[in-house]
Parts: C-alpha cells; structure tokens; sequence
C-alpha cells in the first residue's frame, strides 16, 4: 500500500477574469504545500464555460500566459489547474500538472459534451494524444475531464488497463435537482469495477444561465465515499488515500515522473459533508446563482416589483439572503384593482426579512394613459390590453429606479407563467435577471415553505402562502380563471417541456385531451416570449434558454 496526500479546491472563478483567478488559485498554493497533489476544477483558471472567448486567439495567448504564473508558483505540491490549451490551429479544453515551478505535462478533453447546455463541440477540438500517467508521490496517476468520466470504454477504462493506480477527473459540472446523486452512482461504480479510488472535483458558483453546485468527493476502492465536500460553497478539503501497489501490466502507458514519496505526519481523517435534501439544495442553488449574476456583473445593489403575491415574496428573500437585506430594495405599485391585503401582506413581507421598500401607485399613471388613448384614437383600452399596459408600466418604473441608482432588476416570473406565456412582454418580463425562471409554481410554493420553516420567525407571511394566486390586473382576477389549477398544469408542463412528450403521448399518459390541446398550443405559441426573457438560472434538466431551444415558428402538432 502506498499513500497520497491529496488536496481538493473546491474554488469559484470568473469566466475571462484571468489576472482574478490566478490570485484566488494563488492564495491557496502555500495552503496546500503539505499535499502530494492539489486538484482545481475543469477550466479553473478562465472559468466556465468560455463559450466563443475561446474565438478570441489573443484571449487563449493570455490564458496561456496565466498558466506560466501559476506554474511559476508551485512547489513540494503538485498542481492540476484547468485552462484552455492550443497548438495554433485547434483550442483544447485542457489541464496542466504544475510541479516545482515548471508545467510537467498536460492532459486534453478527449469527449465533449453536446447535449442538454454543453455546446463545446463548437468551441474545441476533442484531444486525440496517447494518454500518459503521471507518478505523484509514488502513486501512477490518470487524469481526465468531465464527460469523459462519462463515456462508456473510453479515457477511463483505458487508463485503468494501463496501470492507474488512482483516477482524478476535474469537472464543471453544473446544477440540476438530482444531479450529485447521479455523479456519485456513476462515479461508486467505476471505483468498484475498477477497483482503484476516484477522486472528483467540481466548480462552484453561478455563471449566466448556470450553478455549479461542488459537492466534490473522493470514492475509495470499493465504491465508497471517503469525502465530500458541501454543496454551493468554496471548500479546500485534503485526504490521505491509500492506494494498492500493483503490478504494471503489459500495456502499461508512459510515466511521467513528477513528484517521489513524501513521508506525512499523522493520518488525516477527512470529514463527508451531507448529501442535501431536494428542497433546501433547490433554494441554495437559487441564491448562489442569484448572488453570483449579481456580483459578478459589477452590481451590488437590486430592486424587484413586490405584489404581495408569492413569486415576489420568494424573489425577494431569495434576494436578501444573497445580497444582504441592505442590498435589495422592493418596489411597491399597486393599481385600482390591487387588493388592500396585498399591500399589507407585501409591508409585512418588507418588514421580515428587513429589505427597503417603496411605495409607488400607478392608477394616475394608467388614467393618463387611458385618457391619451381616448383622446387620440377615440377608442377604449380595454381587456388584455388594459392588463398589459398596467404591467408594462411597473417594467418602465423599474428599469427607471434602476437607471437611476444602479441597481439591477430582478424579475419575478416563475417556470409555468414562462412556459404558457402567462406574462407581459416588457412588462412584468422586463429586467436584468430572472430568478425562478426554471422553477414550477408548485415548486414556488414549497420553496417558501422551507424558507419559513429555517428561521427563527415566519419570512414570507402565511397569509401569501395560502392566498389564490392572482396577476390583479382586473377586478377579483385569479390565475385559475386563465389556466387549469398549478397541481394539474405542472405535471403536464414537465412531460412536455422536460420529458418532450407529444401531444398524443400525453394523451395516452392520461391526460385530458381538451386541456392537453390548450396547453400544448400555449407553450408553443410563448417561445417568441421566452427568447425576449432575462437570462435565468437552471436547476430543472431542461431549462428554458441555453437548455431547450425550438423554432419560434414552429406548426408541428404531433
């Protein structure tokens, strides 16, 4: 048996902010000095996904540079640092093994991932160089990335039958409800087979459309997890892991010898951090990426449209939980037909979780605009219209609090209004960010639940919870009179949207026939909608932007 002190970093950089993650990878490389190894997740040093930066060859020039910064940091302790590799032509997602000051070699993405959001495809070319192994501390180590962790008979297997003794895979591996589970099936497995430990390491943090949740972890030779590091947080974590000394076989690969044995002080005992329950995971990742956009944008401070109604009670302790209570300013414009106990539940909403309000009434606005409307055309504003000129007014008074004070609009529309169009185009859709974009109203409703449940005192007031959802647009207005209750759409809309069932698939699932064709033709008909949407973040498997993309015009009825 032989023993690697291994270190993994658990680290959250910014796409394109070279000289930014060169500090935060830097920081930590005395930290871990005392390792054999320190493994930092795919594309660590540009950030992920690069989409077309990677287009830019001044941009892969200054990367490479970068790199040669970092190298020129290491020392006793070896380092895996992500970053995007070329030879001229081509630009390969790659990593670098760093060691006393010098790049000692480097491994390329070998399969790239062109499904769901990945589209790396477009961007890089796949790795075709014979693998090597790398000898770190005495251990034969193979290393791959992401997807081809994935891929049945590929980088994994081959490194195994060559004489790996321990297998480390970098990730940027993005969030969606359920996703850690399956990395760890997979992952448990490949260790059992293979009988030889499987060290993981992940991203962390919100880019655009997309949350790396972390959750990094160590699986041991007999499938089972050693380590684990805890969701939606930066995390350094280092583990002693022992490795059989076994006997290279014929088609043993080159070695490339990096670091001898070390001799370590003490066994460490490293702690596994808990697998978090679906709903609480669910909320973290929203203020993550919530937290993330915001920052990472250059803003600090946000403003939303609060109703008194339960998407924007969510958004808005979303918000104060990511940003500080400080940072969030809630914007109150109630109408003619805005109910009493919705001002007074949104005041009260204001009051709990200690954001700034204000208090803006539109119905003088909306008179004027009626009257001018008469007045020029001589013709009423009425039904919908009337009901999208209210919202589209609030989206004008947001966009303009927000000019004027630099803050950074949040909307508050949720995954079912999205999907049937449910919503006012450069209305109540107008804005910087969309929080719960990918959520379902049902999911919204147990969201605020948990959040309720977590403090010390009721955050979002019960009279919100258990109120009729209602856009208040009109007099005594529910969303029910517009759509089937959210218990009966939800359902259709995820085997529709996610599960990419047909109409008559759906049908034969047992769904009303009547309601299947009023939906289907809603969805179908709000693309042009969600493609003029804020950017959102992603937490289902199948997302609305980056994720799920239809023609807008698009006649297939199947």
């Amino acid at each position: 048996m032989n023993t690697i002190r291994l270190a993994l970093a658990q680290i959250n950089p910014v796409v394109g902010d070279l000289e930014g993650n060169v500090e935060l990878i830097g920081d930590l490389i005395d930290k871990v000095d005392h390792c054999d190894l320190a493994v930092f997740g795919e594309m660590s040093l540009t950030g992920y996904p690069l989409e077309d930066l990677v287009l830019k060859p001044g941009f892969i020039a200054d990367n490479q540079s970068a790199l040669k910064t970092l190298a020129s940091m290491s020392g006793n302790c070896a380092l895996v640092i992500g970053f995007a590799d070329s030879d001229g032509i081509n630009v390969y997602n790659s990593i670098a093994i760093c060691h006393q000051g010098e790049i000692i070699g480097s491994y390329r993405k070998q399969n790239l991932p062109n499904v769901e959001v990945f589209d790396e495809v477009r961007n890089f070319s796949p790795g075709s160089d014979p693998l090597n192994l790398f000898s770190i501390g005495g251990t034969s180590i193979g290393f791959v990335i992401c997807e081809d962790l994935w891929v049945p008979n590929g980088p994994v297997e081959m490194l195994v039958e060559g004489g790996a003794q321990l297998i480390v895979a970098t990730n940027g591996s993005p969030f969606h409800q359920g996703k850690q589970q399956e990395r760890e099936i997979l992952v448990n497995e490949i260790a059992r087979k293979s009988e030889i430990p499987i060290a993981y390491v992940n991203l962390v943090g919100g880019q655009d459309e997309l949350v790396f949740d972390g959750g990094s972890f160590i699986t041991d030779s007999s499938g089972e997890i050693v380590l684990r590091l805890p969701s939606f947080y930066e995390s350094v974590a280092v583990s002693d892991i022992f490795v059989d000394q076994r006997k290279k076989v014929e088609n043993f690969f080159p070695v490339i010898d990096v670091s001898p044995n070390r001799d370590h002080e003490g066994e460490l005992k490293p702690s596994i951090a808990p697998v978090l329950e679906n709903i609480e995971e669910l909320y973290l990742a929203l203020v993550t990426a919530t937290r993330d956009y915001v920052l990472k944008s250059g803003f600090k401070n946000v403003c939303l449209g609060l109703s008194g109604g339960i998407d924007s009670a969510l958004v808005a302790a979303i918000a104060s939980d990511s940003l500080g209570s400080e940072n969030v300013t809630a914007v109150m414009m109630p109408s003619r037909y805005s109910s009493d106990h919705s001002l007074i539940d949104a005041e009260q909403l204001v009051e709990n979780i200690g954001i700034s309000s204000i208090n803006f009434p539109i119905s003088q606005i909306h008179s004027v605009f009626s009257e001018q409307w008469k007045r020029n055309l001589d013709d009423e504003i009425t039904g919908i219209t009337d009901e999208n000129l209210q919202s589209r007014i609030r989206g004008v008074l947001l966009m303009a609090f927000a000019n004027q004070h630099d803050w950074l609009v949040l909307t508050t529309g949720n995954k079912s209004e999205a999907a049937v169009g449910y919503s006012t185009l450069y209305g109540d859709t107008a804005g910087a960010y969309a929080v719960i974009k990918d959520v379902y109203k049902t999911k919204v409703y147990e969201l605020a639940r948990w959040r309720n449940e977590t403090g010390e005192s009721e955050v979002i007031p019960i009279s919100i919870i258990n109120k009729p959802p209602s856009a208040e647009l009109r007099p005594d207005q529910r969303d029910d009179q517009s759509l089937p209750p959210y218990e009966i759409l939800d359902p259709l809309l995820e085997s529709y949207i996610e599960g990419d069932r047909t109409r008559a698939e759906l049908i034969e699932d047992g769904f009303d026939a009547e309601m299947v064709d009023k939906i289907v033709q809603l969805v179908d008909r709000s693309e042009y909608k969600r493609r003029q949407n804020p950017p959102g973040v992603r937490v289902t498997q199948k997302g609305f932007g980056r994720d799920r993309r239809l023609p807008l015009i698009n006649r297939y009825r199947g």
